[in-house]
């Protein structure tokens, strides 16, 4: 019998947690139909001799709602072997929209998740008004991956309330109709309901975003609609106690964004505490995979205040490189640094990338941009500058902000709780990039801290997330389920360095970031990336939840 595809001679790690076992895997019509010893040959032969071969990752926190529009391959996720992306984070979404709230949804977007407003306006069709019909034109766009969505709370609020869902409350009438309009969009395909209560979270006029300081008891009555409907509740800078509240409605799957401290022991406190929470009720939390917050660099952000440093931000890059090569000029920019008594970023906080193929994101305290200035008797203003001339302008700077200690970050991954995820992928575009975190996770939780076997950590990036968001058919390698499937060396796979590109609509400026070790990642039974490359397959599919 001849298969469409057979991956030969790999280690399979099917995403139960059990470890890697030698064998085979066959696929047809995006089906997986054998696992083991295949004797039949493939139309297509995959040689996975030395590579495991695992279910492809499921992404639980995206914002590539903007995106798809004109990235329909999905980058950089897809890059990482991503083969299932989760949309409608954080509350903000582009539907429900009534017509005349096309530009208010779209400047809330460009506010919060740093998505340029024109690229948004202009990307996508905006042909519809209920959550179905945001799905129907994604569905049409033919994405290269999987994709589900939330409906999100700040569009609910703004059909329902108009512009009173800013800063008022809502009456029992209006949060039962909201309900409705939730339960109708999960009806339509959406797989849960989005919160956000993170005040710094804002409007373009700097009021904070519709929900953020909503009673609570809106949430229980929305949550009275997608419990019974067996869909998920997201939230993000939720408290505990609403959490409980969200949970304790209908015990229905909850999901928030959690993180470590930096201080010693904080990792288990914190593991602790959610272990706590979670007793009894179906939550989850998912957290970046390592220190992060903002990235910068001569190619990108120069966030220091001054004026030779606003000048030098209004240079192109060809510009900047220049600029910095004349000692006047960098004279002045250092001097502008000193004269500073505070800047609102600590640069013992700041971390170069290194000027490697791969970026290094472990680097310890004591390699800090302040530090490495201390240690060559310079400013940390001239350490910089030294670095970017010396890179050629392309050097980057990672600050911690958040989960700044891989130890105490560590201890909370050890939780069966919390999941390594969080990537923000299609939002901060200029500002982050996160996107690589299942790279990640293979080369350095399992790889080389070895907080987790290759059994456990695949689990915990394909079948632990396809649980929470509702999915039956993949996360898995079973036969008679969806084949999205991911073949990758586990001794190179790695992310290589950021770059800044001009990619989105009107030239706006994004990261991206690619990778190294995977030699192919396979959805719905069709090889969508060929040893980093895409292949041109658009064989992802819209994810509509079914209760």
């Amino acid at each position: 019998m001849a298969h469409d595809i057979v991956i030969r001679g790999g280690h399979i790690v099917d995403g139960t947690g059990a470890e890697p076992v030698p064998g085979d895997l066959a696929i047809d019509e995006g089906f997986i139909t054998s696992v083991g010893r295949i004797e039949g040959k493939g139309r297509e032969e995959i040689d996975a001799s030395g590579h495991l071969v695992t279910p492809g990752f499921v992404d639980l926190h995206t914002h590539l709602d903007a995106q798809i529009g004109w990235d329909p391959a999905l980058t950089p996720v897809s890059w990482h072997g991503v083969t299932t992306a989760l949309m409608g984070n954080c509350g903000v979404t582009f539907a429900p929209c009534k017509p005349a709230d096309v530009e208010l949804l779209a400047g809330m977007m460009e506010t919060v998740e740093d998505i340029p407003k024109n690229a948004i306006l202009t990307g996508l069709p905006w042909d519809w008004e209920d959550y179905g019909g945001y799905l129907d034109a994604i569905e049409r766009l033919r994405p290269a991956i999987n994709v589900a969505g939330m409906v999100g709370h700040c569009a609910v609020r703004f059909y329902v309330m108009g512009e009173r869902a800013v800063e008022e409350e809502a009456s029992d009438e209006e949060r039962r109709e909201m309900a409705d309009v939730v339960a109708d969009s999960i009806d339509k395909g959406a797989v849960g309901f989005s919160t956000n209560r993170y005040p710094p979270h804002r409007l373009p006029d700097g009021r904070s975003i519709p929900g953020t300081f909503a009673d609570p008891e809106e949430l229980v009555e929305i949550a009275r609609a997608v419990g019974p409907r067996n869909a998920l509740m997201q939230a993000v800078g939720a408290n505990f106690e609403v959490l409980k509240k969200i949970s304790n409605t209908t015990r229905g799957r909850v999901l928030f964004s959690y993180g470590a401290g930096h201080e010693k022991g904080s990792g288990r406190e914190r593991a602790e505490d959610l272990a706590n929470l979670c007793k009894g009720r179906d939550i989850t939390a998912i957290s970046q995979v390592r220190g992060s917050g903002f990235m910068f660099g001569l190619q990108s952000n120069l966030p220091f205040p001054g004026k030779t440093w606003e000048r030098l931000r209004n240079l192109d890059f060809a510009g900047r490189l220049e600029a910095i090569r004349d000692p006047g000029m960098c004279d002045d920019l250092v001097d502008e640094a000193k004269g500073q008594k505070k800047t609102w970023i600590s640069m013992g906080d700041v971390y170069y990338l290194g000027d490697a193929e791969r970026p290094d994101y472990t680097v310890a305290a004591e390699h800090s941009l302040k530090a490495m200035a201390d240690a060559a008797g310079e400013h940390w203003a001239e350490t910089f500058l030294r670095i970017s001339r010396e890179s050629q302008g392309k050097g980057l700077f990672n600050l911690r902000m958040f989960n700044k200690n891989l130890k105490e970050l560590g201890d909370l991954f050890s939780s069966e709780h919390c999941f390594p995820s969080l990537g923000d992928a299609g939002a901060h575009v200029s500002q982050i990039m996160d996107a690589g975190w299942p790279t990640f996770i293979l080369s350095y939780w399992i790889r080389e801290a070895g907080l987790y076997s290759w059994g456990e950590g695949i689990r915990r990036m394909t079948s632990g997330p396809a649980r929470v968001l509702g999915l039956v058919d993949r996360g898995t390698l079973a036969t008679g389920l969806r084949a999205d499937v991911n073949v990758f060396d586990p001794d190179s796979v790695a992310e290589l360095q950021p770059v800044l590109v001009h990619d989105f609509p009107g030239g706006a400026p994004r990261y991206i970031q690619r990778s190294t070790g995977y030699k192919a990642t396979i959805v719905n039974g069709q090889v969508n990336v060929r040893d980093g490359e895409h292949t041109g397959a658009r064989a992802g599919t819209v994810l509509r939840h079914r209760a």
